[in-house]
């Protein structure tokens, strides 16, 4: 606040005379402002819910279409996809308890990924331990669901074929901040991913899926087998949509 000061004497008196602007209007422009983000957050905050919820419905819907169907692997097939619904629903489930609308727990997200896939492909107490090293790290909701879709498909993979007959063994999910880049891994101990078999020009829907994605965040994937497979994502941290680590 500004002010200003006149003064002048009179007789044995000196007097002060302050002048103060009124910001009466400055501060009525200020709570629209504030009434407008509020507004603003309760709207994204909503959009977030209804679309996880609309998922969760889709999901659902097939759930019993996979009930009906009479043989295992139309109903595996169809168990993906509702995974993938799943994976996208949980996203914007994190959105919507964020305090910050536009990044996401990267680790609270990868802790209820590896809950539902359990559900999906084995019993809570099955012999595969899975585990997640995030850190702190933090997405924006544009790289968030690629990258959720593509640990989804890779961590599916592994549980539905590296590890036949109960045998048991790890996966392991990692992610981290190079410099520029972000570096996801996802890593298990199973009987190896055929070397014979170009990960890039797979056939299989869920490879085909995870090359799709990786190219949707520019980034550059690696598979390495020994004793085991390890897949390596990179991606920039910022790139033309302005992507960057929390």
């Amino acid at each position: 606040l500004s002010l200003s000061f006149s003064s002048f004497e009179s007789g044995d008196e000196r007097n002060l005379l302050v002048f103060t602007p009124d910001i009466t209007e400055r501060k009525r422009a200020e709570e629209k402002i504030r009434a407008a983000l509020r507004e603003k957050e309760t709207m994204l905050t909503e959009i977030h819910h209804r679309v996880k919820n609309n998922m969760q419905v889709i999901s659902s819907l097939l759930n019993l279409q996979a009930a009906r169907l009479p043989d295992d692997k139309s109903r595996e097939m169809l168990q993906d996809s509702i995974n993938r619904v799943r994976t996208m629903a949980s996203v914007h489930a994190q959105l919507y308890q964020s305090e910050d609308l536009t990044y996401i727990d990267f680790g609270g997200f990868i802790k209820d990924l590896v809950s539902n896939l359990r559900q999906s492909y084995g019993r809570p107490e099955s012999p595969v331990v899975i585990e997640a090293e995030t850190g702190d790290m933090r997405l924006s909701i544009e790289p968030s669901i690629p990258c959720g879709l593509i640990v989804n498909e890779l961590v599916s993979n592994a549980l539905k074929h590296a590890f036949p007959e109960g045998r048991d063994g790890k996966i392991h999910i990692g992610m981290r901040s190079e410099k520029d880049l972000i570096v996801l891994t996802v890593q298990d101990t199973g009987i190896g991913f055929p070397e014979s078999i170009d990960p890039t020009k797979a056939k299989s829907l869920g490879l085909e899926l995870v090359n799709i994605l990786v190219g949707q965040i520019n980034g550059k994937v690696d598979m390495q087998v020994d004793g085991g497979t390890t897949w390596t994502i990179t991606f920039p941290v910022k790139n033309e949509r302005g992507w960057r680590n929390g």
